[in-house]
């Protein structure tokens, strides 16, 4: 297994683990990036919990999150395992309402 395996493997446990998952720069209480900052600030006024990953803490991951869901930019934000998208999208996604569905429980919105 090569260490980009072992970095896939990891994640991807992360995010069975979890059914809301930030990967970001710093951690819920200390973004270290405004783009972070901005999504934390949006998912704390929607849930009380969820997963956040410090990719500043390990570069494999860092470099790993964005090969995994081919992504290029830090913070990602995945719902059940499935990437949702970054900054810009989540703060489109909060203004119309879509982000609320998505991180409804699931059976708690209709259509899947």
């Amino acid at each position: 297994m090569n260490p980009g395996d072992a970095t896939a493997q990891r994640i991807r446990q992360i995010l069975d683990s979890q059914r809301i998952v930030l990967f970001m720069k710093g951690s819920r209480q200390r973004p270290q990036c405004g783009f972070s900052a901005q999504v934390v600030q949006i998912l704390d006024s929607l849930l009380p919990d969820y997963a956040s990953v410090d990719v500043l803490q390990d570069a494999e991951l860092r470099q790993g999150i964005k090969d995994f869901s081919n992504w290029p930019t830090i913070p990602q934000l995945f719902v059940a395992g499935e990437l949702v998208g970054g900054c810009d999208i989540i703060t489109e996604m909060f203004q119309s309402g879509e982000l609320q569905q998505a991180l409804a429980p699931a059976g708690g919105a209709a259509g899947g």
